[in-house]
């Protein structure tokens, strides 16, 4: 055996024994925080990015170049220090929304720099430059997305995929994508995206939940020709091991600042609604989007007040008492078996808001959340949420059908 097998083979091991402690340990946890009528914990799922020697091949001897974050982890070690410890070559890092460490604000710029702990250049693609500029990749042979996501239209991380996949293809470079478990790809639902509403927290005419892991909707945005002039890149993709959709996954660390538990990112495709709206949603709290609440609203039990804090340094309605709803008493299980989008939040929220008071923001960044101005509409009209919802099925069930070709796992019969 080379001394790269038995490199390679040695930090296997490691790797592999070091997650399968974690994933106990997750799994412990899991057991304890989510009721026993929830689909068992697989203890043994392994990310993508562990199965080393999948990809190693692939990569050595080349100039690296990673899209990555605090997410971005084997067990306890980072992505980018253990392929340096292998000896790949690591040129730069790309920075999405929130930062190389996950610190920053939703919508707040993340700027270019050093990552102080390797001494490799940081070049942020959130703010002005969402996608890498040709210089930038003209020295890499193969781009590694290794990004946590929560299944979710909205959240950005696809979006900042799609750009890097689409420089990829304009510049010949290569693109590997680490998968990694979908907490809500256990179901899909919501309106299918518009073209007219195209945005970077919707690019794709998707569902707002899409059932779908990181590496399948890689393979999809590839597959249908999303990327600009229908290009495709050179794409490769690692799977989870012990993975499927029914899956539980409680994820080992945050995505994003404010998602900060399994009950957040269960309710988070039902409330982040409320950013095109005066509703906060918890931002500078320490339960957000798990809770929301208005100043005026005249309804609700609970009352909470945002204050600045880490990933909120001006959050929605600032010292200001927000009369609303506690939704931390919900038993999760009931959140994740619901199976679908909970439009009762916001219904309600518009129902019990003063009829004097603006209730969708003015910019609209509600129909870009939403796909769309239908919802809005509907929400004003009165509709009900059956009602709602049954203008989205055959959306829902053509997209089904296009899913069906890049799917990576099993799915339940109800997904």
């Amino acid at each position: 055996m080379n001394l790269k097998a038995t490199t390679v083979l040695l930090l296997s091991i490691f790797l592999w024994t070091h997650c399968a402690t974690r994933e106990q340990k997750t799994a412990d946890i899991s057991s304890k925080s989510i009721e026993s009528h929830l689909p068992t914990t697989t203890n043994s799922i392994q990310v993508g990015a562990a199965r080393i020697d999948e990809y190693f091949d692939l990569i050595n001897n080349k100039s690296i170049a990673l899209v990555v974050n605090q997410t971005s982890m084997i067990g306890n070690t980072h992505l980018a220090d253990t392929l340096i410890a292998l000896g790949i070559n690591i040129q730069t890092i790309f920075a999405p929304e929130h930062g190389f460490r996950g610190k920053a604000d939703a919508g707040e710029k993340v700027v270019d720099g050093i990552d102080t702990k390797t001494g490799i250049p940081l070049l942020s693609l959130y703010g002005k430059n969402k996608k890498p500029k040709p210089q930038q990749l003209a020295d890499i042979d193969l781009v590694i997305f290794d990004i946590q996501d929560v299944g979710a239209r909205f959240y950005t991380y696809i979006s900042t995929m799609h750009y890097v996949m689409e420089a990829c293809a304009e510049n010949g470079v290569e693109v590997l994508v680490l998968d990694r478990p979908n907490p809500n790809g256990h179901y899909v639902d919501g309106p299918i995206l518009s073209a007219d509403y195209q945005s970077f927290v919707g690019m794709h005419p998707i569902p707002v939940v899409h059932g779908m892991t990181i590496a399948e909707y890689a393979k999809m945005v590839n597959g249908e020709g999303w990327l600009k002039g229908g290009q495709q890149c050179k794409l490769t993709t690692i799977s989870c091991e012990n993975y499927n959709h029914e899956s539980v996954y409680e994820l080992p660390i945050k995505p994003s600042p404010n998602l900060p538990n399994s009950r957040s990112i269960y309710l988070y495709p039902s409330l982040c609604f409320f950013e095109g709206t005066t509703v906060s949603v918890g931002r500078g709290t320490q339960t957000q989007f798990q809770v929301y609440g208005h100043p005026d609203l005249v309804d609700g039990s609970y009352e909470f007040t945002p204050t600045p804090m880490p990933g909120a340094k001006y959050p929605k309605h600032e010292g200001k008492a927000c009369q609303g709803y506690d939704l931390t008493k919900i038993d999760i299980a009931e959140i994740r078996n619901t199976r679908g989008l909970d439009l009762s939040y916001l219904i309600n929220a518009y129902q019990n808001m003063p009829k004097n008071e603006p209730f969708f923001l003015k910019n609209l960044f509600f129909d870009k959340l939403a796909g769309g101005d239908k919802l809005r509409k509907q929400i004003i009209a009165g509709k009900s949420e059956a009602e709602i919802k049954a203008t989205w099925q055959d959306g829902i069930n053509k997209f089904k059908k296009v899913r069906a070709k890049y799917l990576l796992y099993d799915l339940s019969l109800a997904n």
